[in-house]
């Protein structure tokens, strides 16, 4: 009888025919990647006195911060709720500057 360490890989089983949920992020679905473009757009609308670019830096660091996730089903949601936490605090830190979304 053959030993598996830790270190083999699992035998091939049913979970090889299941769906993938686990792709890595350089081929990430066009799903989440339109998303993404979402969430730039969503934040811009939201603090409109930020400029784009800085909204595209943050949601652009957000994901990176998710690069290693198996599961990629959250991303967006999580890169977004990040996104605005950091947008918030840097508007916090600023002077003269109200915390949360802008209202427009």
């Amino acid at each position: 009888m053959e030993t598996v360490t830790s270190r083999d890989p699992p035998p091939p089983g049913p979970q090889d025919d299941a769906p993938q949920d686990d792709v890595p992020p350089e081929e990430a679905p066009q799903e989440e990647l339109t998303s993404l473009r979402d969430i730039v757009v969503r934040l811009v609308a939201a603090y409109p006195s930020v400029d784009a670019a800085a909204v595209e830096v943050t949601v652009k660091a957000a994901y990176d911060a998710f690069h290693h996730a198996r599961v990629r089903a959250f991303v967006p949601i999580l890169v977004e709720r990040r996104s605005r936490r950091a947008l918030d605090t840097a508007r916090r830190t600023a002077p003269g500057r109200a915390s949360g979304p802008e209202k427009g």
